[in-house]
């Protein structure tokens, strides 16, 4: 039977009811954090999949966050379902006035401008008026690099392209070399951060990802040592009796054999 967003609203209520789910009933807020947080991330990885029955679901455990969190807060004399769903309704409708109002945009661009300058009204004067305000500090610094940048790039401070921003890049590569040869770690470590906010800025301006542009250099980096570990394990070698110059051989046979299309020799099975 199809199931609608209030018979899962009553699904969450069982749950917390007095004679529900014991696990359930001792959840709140904080303890629920870490959830969010995890299914967020499983939604991610289902879209990279390319999966859409593994979307739906991972949506579906998303959505039973948002359920438990707005079940919560009602029992606490809170907002309520419809306090959720008024509010981000609301939210769309004002600030798409090109969609529901008479204003006229050129593009994407002047969407984003007008969004910020529309939030910048909505807040009080009691309030910070920093472009920049609202960006969670908790989430990972690749994406949060990626927001402040985008952020500054809508009043007009950023570079002119992709280009001039690998210049930075290789400038800020030159000062990273500086602080290794003189050994500061804190030096070191202040220009490694700053090399890695220039490569997010040239992500952005090339329009990729960089989060999951790090998240594919990663996997690719993963399926090749495990294929190298495959391969010497085929050979009856033992991969840590290997010297640098083997391995890197390895490598490189790896990566060819993985550009060509061809099989590499499977392990043998030994332990």
């Amino acid at each position: 039977m199809p199931y609608s967003l209030d018979r899962l609203m009553e699904i969450v209520a069982a749950l917390r009811s007095q004679h529900g789910c014991p696990w359930d009933r001792e959840q709140t807020h904080r303890t629920l954090r870490p959830y969010v947080i995890e299914e967020a991330y499983e939604v991610a990885e289902a879209i990279d999949s390319e999966d859409p029955a593994k979307l739906a679901e991972e949506l579906g455990d998303l959505l039973l966050q948002v359920a438990l969190h707005t079940h919560i807060a009602e029992e606490a004399g809170g907002f309520s379902w419809d306090r959720v769903v008024n509010g981000i309704a609301e939210k769309l409708t004002r600030r798409h006035p090109h969609v529901f109002g008479d204003v006229t945009v050129s593009g994407a661009d002047e969407v984003l401008r007008n969004w910020e300058a529309i939030k910048r009204k909505e807040r009080s004067c009691e309030e910070r008026r920093s472009i920049l305000d609202g960006i969670p500090s908790g989430i990972p610094s690749l994406a949060r690099a990626e927001k402040i940048g985008r952020r500054a790039a809508r009043v007009g401070f950023d570079w002119a392209n992709a280009g001039d921003a690998l210049l930075k890049l290789e400038e800020e590569l030159e000062e990273l070399q500086k602080a290794y040869s003189s050994g500061e770690t804190d030096r070191i470590e202040e220009e490694l951060g700053d090399l890695l906010f220039a490569a997010v800025n040239v992500a952005r301006l090339a329009k990729v990802d960089p989060e999951g542009s790090l998240a594919r250099a990663v996997d690719k980096f993963s399926r090749r040592f495990r294929e190298m570990e495959q391969l010497v394990d085929a050979t009856g070698r033992c991969f840590e009796s290997m010297n640098l110059e083997a391995m890197e051989d390895l490598w490189q046979a790896v990566k060819h054999a993985e550009r060509q299309g061809q099989e590499l020799p499977k392990s043998t099975g030994r332990d």
